[in-house]
């Protein structure tokens, strides 16, 4: 059902605009990206490794006579070997969208990086326009355009112009990258095989090749730190569940429900709810332009769901 897959898209969004709150703190507590992603990772493969061994035993439950219980686990994490380049792919993909997203917040805060990143809609619907013939209609065009302006909104402006001079034009260049690297994602889940394959093993090996960047690149270019403080290690565990557990897994089940472009645009949530737990957890302002900004994501988001095919 089309409903089912805007309501993915909306909480894979969500879930991912809550990368911030996690990671500021970690940052403070003496934490580099790189290490801040490896656990991040490896602790979200260890939470959805039983999560699907308890998928696979239920269904050994369900269909006792026809599966025995190690063809069931077998069935849960069972990839064709076809898939596995293109998940390769997809793993470097998403690690690098990551990264890049993760670095960008020593250069900018936190909500400026989470607003700029959705550019990434822009390049899905353009990748999708220009390599695959896809037609936008006026509606989506239009929708694009409002959520942009909201974006533009929510992001702060001196001078009627932007800064784009010393730390601020590295980090928007960053972001930029991240919101490729995650455009080309999207598209590569709903243009391979790996649109027919479950989520949640999707998932789990993007995860795991994901994670292997990170330690190649601890390896040969970051040292590796730990928190200081036990606290933190909730925080990891906090960006392993919600921006990457949940946000992949969903965004998975909405491209094979939605397709990437209606996914993307609906990931306009995400700096919302940046901003909105930025205020609320982070304590930073939230100003009028930043409401007005909201409200037009509102409607464009409203206005994709509620469209007539």
């Amino acid at each position: 059902m089309k409903f089912k897959g805007y309501f993915y898209a909306f909480l894979a969004a969500a879930s991912y605009g809550t990368n911030p709150i996690f990671a500021k703190p970690l940052y403070a507590d003496g934490m580099n990206p790189d290490s801040v992603l490896l656990f991040r990772y490896l602790l979200a493969v260890m939470v959805l490794i039983p999560m699907m061994a308890w998928n696979g035993y239920l269904r050994h439950r369900k269909e006792p006579s026809m599966l025995s219980l190690s063809a069931a686990m077998a069935q849960t994490f069972q990839v064709s070997r076809h898939s596995l380049p293109q998940l390769i792919v997809m793993g470097i993909l998403m690690a690098m969208s990551s990264l890049t997203l993760f670095v960008s917040y020593n250069y900018m805060p936190v909500g400026i990086a989470s607003t700029l990143l959705f550019v990434y809609p822009i390049m899905t619907a353009l990748i999708m326009m220009l390599c695959f013939g896809e037609k936008l209609s006026w509606l989506v065009l239009g929708c694009l355009l409002l959520a942009c302006g909201g974006i533009g909104l929510l992001c702060p402006i001196e001078n009627g112009t932007f800064d784009l001079s010393g730390d601020f034009f590295i980090g928007f260049l960053i972001v930029m990258l991240s919101g490729l690297s995650y455009a080309i994602y999207l598209v590569g889940l709903n243009k391979t095989r790996l649109r027919t394959i479950a989520s949640m093993p999707v998932t789990l090996y993007v995860l795991i090749f994901g994670t292997l960047v990170f330690v190649f690149r601890l390896m040969v270019s970051s040292p590796l730190t730990l928190p200081q403080q036990p606290a933190m290690w909730l925080n990891l565990l906090g960006l392993g569940i919600l921006p990457t557990i949940v946000s992949l897994v969903f965004t998975a089940k909405a491209i094979q429900n939605i397709g990437s472009t209606q996914t993307a645009l609906l990931g306009a949530m995400e700096p919302v709810t940046a901003v909105i737990l930025g205020f609320f957890i982070l304590g930073e302002t939230v100003s009028l332009r930043d409401i007005m900004g909201m409200i037009l994501i509102f409607i464009a988001v409203t206005l994709v769901v509620c469209r007539r095919k």
